[in-house]
This record gives structure tokens, sequence and C-alpha cells, in this order.
């Protein structure tokens, strides 16, 4: 590990610390006990079955953005490589499981790395562009103090996804811009130079290609779904626990706590996210110690499923997975 690896692994571990202290100091353990000993398991096995159910409509989108350089490319080759790069993103650092998606499975899925990273840069974009609209949406219905949570009103927000829209509808403008950072590029370095042309050309390729015809807003539905169905992941959890005021308050936690994540923290994102679900949830109503049992129990349901699966995938299928061939 290099020196300045290790120091942002540092920064990280320590920023999750300075949150967990912020969550522990203003915590009454007896009565945080008694809340989260309440939680009914039926809610919770529902919190599950959605996560799944929501991270089938994420793999349903990769695949989507694959099919124009892998046309045979099915759901199920792509669901295994999928979530072991999710699992591998919540327990290793420096976003592991992502470099394992661009380069690892490339093989496996019959997709070269530039267009699986182009797939990458795409799905954040749709993911920040719905959790914006969706923390819009949420200010305006619950009109809590946000301006302790994030600096900035829904208007902002909306703002800003509409923004991100516009990126994913005309990607095609930004190719001045990468054409002449590559010259730039080229001047220092001639053979680093040639090495990003060759990726950026595929990767501005690639987006230019979903932007067109029926495939953005296919990606744009898929993308709608799956977060829909993880807010219900947070609802479900919030359903499960007596002691808090209002389950709606998961469609507030779900857009607050994920918005988070961005802080740099430890993989999973211990202590940030948690966090800010509790300052969400708390906003709105409920007690320090509530808040803090639903934040607990909804980081499960969001971490685990998706720990095991991929974990399992890696190491059962993973050795045996073969790409599928375009008969063409």
């Amino acid at each position: 590990m290099t020196a300045g690896k290790a120091r942002h692994l540092a920064v990280g571990f320590a920023v999750a610390a300075f949150f967990c202290w912020l969550i522990i100091r203003q915590l009454d353990f007896e009565t945080f006990v008694n809340d989260l000993s309440q939680a009914r398991i039926g809610w919770l096995v529902i919190a599950v079955g959605v996560f799944f159910t929501g991270y089938a409509c994420r793999i349903a989108r990769w695949r989507t953005m694959l099919l124009r350089d892998n046309p045979a490319l099915t759901w199920g080759n792509c669901a295994g490589p999928f979530m072991a790069s999710i699992a591998a993103n919540n327990v290793l650092p420096f976003r592991a499981g992502d470099i394992l998606r661009v380069f690892a499975f490339r093989r496996r899925i019959g997709v070269g790395g530039a267009e699986v990273l182009a797939t990458l840069v795409v799905e954040r974009l749709l993911d920040l562009l719905v959790l914006l609209m969706l923390m819009g949406g949420a200010l305006l219905y619950f009109k809590p103090d946000t301006m302790a949570l994030l600096g900035l009103g829904a208007g902002a927000l909306l703002a800003i996804a509409f923004g991100i829209l516009l990126v994913l509808l005309f990607p095609q403008v930004f190719r001045p811009l990468v054409n002449w950072g590559v010259r730039l590029l080229a001047r220092l370095s001639p053979k680093v130079g040639a090495w990003v042309e060759g990726h950026a050309t595929s990767v501005l390729e690639t987006a230019i290609w979903l932007s067109k015809g029926a495939v953005m807003p296919r990606l744009l539905a898929w993308s709608l779904a799956a977060w829909l169905f993880e807010g219900l992941v947070f609802y479900s959890v919030a359903q499960s626990l007596p002691a808090i005021a209002d389950p709606m308050g998961g469609w507030l936690a779900l857009p607050v706590g994920t918005l988070a994540t961005l802080i740099p923290s430890t993989p999973g994102y211990a202590g940030t996210f948690d966090y800010f679900v509790i300052q969400a949830m708390t906003s709105i109503g409920s007690t320090v110690s509530a808040a803090t049992a639903y934040a607990l129990l909804v980081h499960a349901a969001l971490w685990l499923p998706a720990t095991l699966v991929g974990g399992l995938w890696l190491v059962i299928a993973a050795p045996g997975a073969r790409a599928p061939q375009d008969a063409s």
C-alpha cells in the first residue's frame, strides 16, 4: 500500500470514528436496547425481500448498458459480478469492488474494461440523479430543519438533478473537452496520452450510445424502480420498530444517509451513514435511541445480504463462470 493510500485509509477511519463518537455520546443505551429489542421480524424479512428486488433492477440496468458490446449477455451472467463488486466495496477500501467490475470480470461478461468503466460512470450519475430527486421531494414533504444536514434546499437539489439529467442525455457536448484534455496529456507524456485517449474515447462513445433512442428512458426507469425498492427497505425497517415516530421518515433517511456515504469513511460506511440517518429521523420526531436502533437495522439490511450473496458468488461460482458470446 502506498503512503497516499495509507493516509486516505487513515482519514476514512478517523472520520468514521468521529461520527461513531457523535452517535455514542448522545445515546441512552438502556432505551436504545429496549427499542431495538422490540423490532418485528416480519417487517425485517420484508425489508430483505424488497432489497433483493431493488438489486434485481440494478442488475437489469447494468445489463441494458452492456448489451451494445455483448447482445447475448443475460441477466444471470451479470448478477454474480455485480453482487460480487458490491460485496467487495462493503468490506474492502478504495472502491475495490468497482475495480473488480472493470478489470476482473471482463472475460466473464464479454465486455471490455473501458466500456464497463463507462457503465459505472453512467450508473453513478443515474443514482445521484434519482437520489437528488428523492431528497428534494422529501424536503418538500417533511419540511424538516435540513440546513444542518446538507445546507441545500429542495429547489437547489432538483436543479442539480436536472443538470445531471442533461449530462446523461447529451454527453456528446463533452467531446471537445475530452479531446482538449487528451491533447494536453499527450504533450506532457505521449505514452500516457495515447493510453488515456483510447480509454476516454471508448467511455465517451459508450455514454453517447446509452443516451440515444430508448436506451436512456429504460435506464432511468430501472434506476427509479431500484431506488423506490430501496426506499421500501427503509420504510419496512421503520415499520418494524414501534418506537419510530413516523415510518414515512424512511423516505427522508434514504437520500440523506446515502448521500452521506460520499464522505470519506470505512468500507461499508460505518458511522457516516448511521449518523446522518439518525439526524434525518430525529428531525421529524423520533427519539435519538429509536433513530439509532433504526439506523443500525437499516444499515444491516443493506450491508449484510449483499455482502453474503456477493461473497458466496466470489468463492463458489466465480471460478467456473463463463461469458456468453454473441453468435454474430
